[in-house]
């Protein structure tokens, strides 16, 4: 007897909007790379700032190429994975280049000092990589579709931009500097030279202050957690995603009393996406369970039918324009989403898991590296509080902040760039 197959996760994205995604995507990163540009080259001055701005464009054709070879398809979640290996990228430089001044600072001629500079950046580099790599990789067995596909192009990032950043460009001034040419660069302008020089910090004589502030909060973030508890969405409670998009300005608030008095039994929630007032994104678990082949169509025949009696579409809006993720006039679901149960459930069991094995792998690899238990505890004790604060601070503000502040897969994957450790 042939097993029955059911649907447990689905996503549908109109053409427009996904084309709409991966424009804002596209101009996010065109946005990052080049405000990373003008840094570069205003802190350290503009040949070593355009020496790191060319790694930085090698770095996003090396990982587009890669890609491209394995065929993978471009993705919001791929291209916030390529904004974040430039940020990577352009932290391998800023460690070089302020080893080096600190080479220059010490006496050295500049072809020493940048010799130095690199070397005694190289460990903190690759520590910090390889960090990240470790998490990429557990983010990868353990996540599904998005994250892997954020998981794989950081990775890639990752690995191009160490290339671009520690030997590329150490060629370019080896280049150069063997032709006597680049001999008075200093890594300095006018806005840097004497930033944070001179600068002393007592952290350790706050300690006992910082502890107490640090403890009571904690304490809060748990307590909060325990009490209010997170705002999930539906890749950990199974349910169904909306988002639909109105011809005027809709409350939230309105749609959420109007769809709650028909399902008073099951959870629904709604929230404002952007800030026009007219993209509401639907969440609810009304009729999940259920597996008739004809479900999702009488979930979407019912959120059309309780929204017209609401008043709350243009008028001659039919069911079939408002199930075109295409249709922009009168109302319409532009995207949805669907997660079983089970599926949530596996969900939120690999999210676990994943943030348990990144803290342990994290705490394994310190202690292998630098052979020292402090360093090892202190990392993953300092790594367990950052998240307790993030986690108590999402449960803490909740329901009141105006912008949606779920726990989901995305939040998890973001979760490990929190995850990269410096030992300089």
């Amino acid at each position: 007897m042939p097993a029955p197959a059911h649907i447990v996760q689905e996503d549908i994205v109109g053409p427009s909007l996904g084309q709409e995604s991966i424009n804002a995507g596209i101009f996010s990163f065109v946005v990052a790379l080049i405000l990373l540009m003008i840094y570069m080259c205003s802190m350290y001055g503009f040949i070593p700032g355009m020496v790191a701005n060319c790694a930085l464009i090698l770095n996003f054709f090396f990982t587009l190429g890669i890609l491209s070879s394995f065929q993978a398809a471009l993705t919001m979640s791929g291209i916030a994975g390529m904004v974040l290996s430039l940020g990577m990228a352009v932290d391998a430089n800023v460690l070089i280049y302020e080893r080096t001044k600190e080479e220059l600072r010490a006496g050295k001629g500049v072809k020493k000092a940048l010799a130095d500079g690199y070397s005694n950046a190289f460990s903190a580099i690759f520590d910090s990589n390889l960090t990240s790599i470790i998490t990429g990789i557990i983010l990868f067995n353990f996540g599904t579709g998005p994250i892997r596909g954020f998981a794989t192009t950081l990775i890639i990032g990752i690995l191009v931009s160490f290339f671009t950043a520690v030997f590329i460009t150490r060629i370019v001034y080896e280049h150069f500097m063997n032709k006597d040419k680049w001999l008075n660069l200093t890594f300095t302008t006018g806005i840097s030279k004497n930033l944070m020089q001179n600068v002393n910090y007592n952290f350790m004589g706050m300690m006992k202050r910082s502890f107490t502030v640090f403890g009571a909060i904690i304490v809060i973030c748990i307590i909060s957690f325990f009490i209010r508890g997170l705002a999930q969405s539906i890749d950990f409670t199974g349910g169904r995603n909306f988002v639909v998009q109105f011809e005027q300005q809709v409350e939230p608030e309105t749609v959420r009393d109007l769809l709650k008095k028909k399902i008073t039994e099951d959870n629904v929630q709604a929230i404002a996406l952007g800030t026009d007032k007219k993209t509401i994104r639907i969440t609810t678990n009304y009729r999940i369970n259920e597996e008739s082949p004809t479900i999702d169509s009488e979930i979407e025949e019912f959120l059309y039918q309780s929204l017209k009696d609401g008043n709350l579409l243009g008028e001659g809006t039919t069911l079939e324009i408002f199930i075109d993720r295409d249709n922009r006039v009168g109302g319409s679901i532009i995207s949805s989403q669907k997660v079983g149960p089970s599926i949530a459930d596996d969900i939120k069991t690999s999210a676990i898991w994943s943030v348990l094995f990144a803290l342990v792998a994290i705490g394994l690899y310190i202690l292998l590296r630098f052979r020292n238990v402090a360093y090892s505890v202190g990392a993953t004790v300092a790594l367990a509080v950052d998240t307790i604060l993030i986690i108590g601070a999402y449960s803490l503000c909740y329901g009141w902040v105006p912008f949606s502040l779920e726990i989901d897969q995305t939040f998890i994957g973001v979760r490990f760039d929190r995850y990269r450790l410096f030992y300089q």
